[in-house]
């Protein structure tokens, strides 16, 4: 596995991002960027993102792309957040950049972790295993469900906004 010290730091940003983004799922049904856990996320992403691009085990890869475009879309989550805070329409599209970033973040965590875990025997050979596409794939109905459920949330609250 040797993981750099780099490696290690991001990979222990990365995990408390995940955490926070499942706590603030589960308190808010949404990643709330008023929320601690949320805040946690935003930053533990973008600091995770950006460390990744200096873990060049194969050169510049997809990772890191998918790396750039998750620092694009809670950028974009954030200012909707920050700038557009009167406009409830604006809501729908900051829960679905921060829930799709936190959807891709799993893409390379996935990957890596099954092509690594357990160590001497990882579950996945390559990132083109079945159990990694199917893992993907699980991960995948979860964001649209989830997706479906923020909707129809943001719906009631932004109903209730405008009653």
């Amino acid at each position: 596995m040797g993981l750099s010290n780099l490696g290690i730091f991001h990979t222990i940003i990365g995990i408390i991002a995940i955490i926070a983004a499942i706590i603030s799922f589960r308190k808010n049904g949404k990643i709330g960027l008023e929320q601690p856990s949320g805040k946690i996320y935003f930053y533990g992403t973008i600091v995770t993102s950006l460390t990744s691009l200096g873990l060049l085990k194969h050169g510049f890869n997809p990772g890191h792309v998918f790396a750039l475009f998750i620092v694009a879309l809670v950028a974009g989550a954030y200012f909707l957040h920050s700038k557009k805070q009167g406009n409830n329409k604006s809501r729908y599209f900051e829960n679905f950049l921060l829930s799709f970033s936190f959807f891709l973040s799993w893409v390379p965590t996935i990957n890596e972790t099954f092509t690594r875990v357990p160590i001497g025997h990882p579950l996945a050979k390559a990132s083109t295993d079945p159990v990694i596409g199917i893992t993907l794939l699980v991960f995948l109905l979860l964001f649209i469900i989830g997706s479906v459920y923020q909707f129809r949330h943001q719906r009631k609250i932004n109903s209730a906004i405008n009653s």
